[in-house]
């Protein structure tokens, strides 16, 4: 049988954590370092900027950023563009090797929230509200709703689409969208996973729904957080 071919690697050069031959080892190796999967989040959806990514983490200094960005770049996880004319910006986009890590992005997201130390009131970024909504949608319930979905996520732009169960989102304009949600974050957040009623919210004009609202109403009762678990 033809061994596989060890290739050397920037990432092979560099120091190595666990000096321990399993894929999981690796994989903290590679991804292990604080803030390297939440920017790996953060560009499931496309390509952001420096100052995009920086802005959706709390927390974050430019100074750590720029480190992660190195080491993801390095380790094959994501790469630099430079946006087509007139922007000319630098971006940062997942290679297609970075981008299967969503499902264990997805999966751990799942895991998690059967935690009781799962924080619901903590803050959340506009891209990480809408990958929640790919992550706990019930996919048997959703199969005969079919729906064209706007969001206006603290500002930014989504659009989605029911497609098999799964829920397909992107980075664009949501205009003729048949259900358009805008709010901040947390309060969508509230209204799809509790404890506030989207109707409450709505009242309170903490978000707003275009659209019909018993469809918004049907869309919204796809979700549901996971009861926590115990021995």
């Amino acid at each position: 049988m033809k061994s596989q071919k060890v290739t050397e690697t920037d990432f092979n050069k560099a120091r190595r954590w666990y000096q321990d031959a399993c894929g999981t080892a690796l994989a903290m190796d590679l991804i292990g370092e604080r803030w390297s999967l939440l920017i790996v989040r953060e560009l499931l959806l496309g390509p952001r900027r420096f100052g995009e990514i920086r802005s959706a983490l709390t927390g974050l200094s430019a100074n750590i950023l720029t480190q992660r960005l190195e080491g993801l770049e390095k380790g094959g996880i994501l790469r630099r563009e430079t946006l087509p004319s007139p922007a000319n910006t630098q971006v940062y986009a997942l290679t297609r090797w970075g981008r299967a890590l969503e499902e264990p992005i997805f999966a751990l997201s799942r895991w998690a929230a059967g935690s009781p130390a799962h924080d619901v009131t903590m803050p959340l970024s506009n891209t990480a509200f809408m990958l929640s909504l790919r992550t706990m949608m019930d996919p048997v319930a959703s199969r005969d709703l079919g729906l064209d979905l706007g969001f206006l996520v603290g500002g930014e732009p989504f659009r989605a689409a029911i497609l098999d169960g799964r829920l397909e989102v992107r980075r664009e304009d949501p205009a003729g969208a048949e259900l358009l949600f805008e709010g901040q974050p947390l309060a969508l957040a509230h209204s799809f996973y509790g404890p506030v009623l989207l109707v409450e919210n709505i009242a309170a004009e903490k978000l707003r729904v275009t659209g019909n609202l018993q469809t918004a109403q049907r869309f919204v009762d796809l979700f549901r957080l996971p009861a926590f678990l115990s021995d």
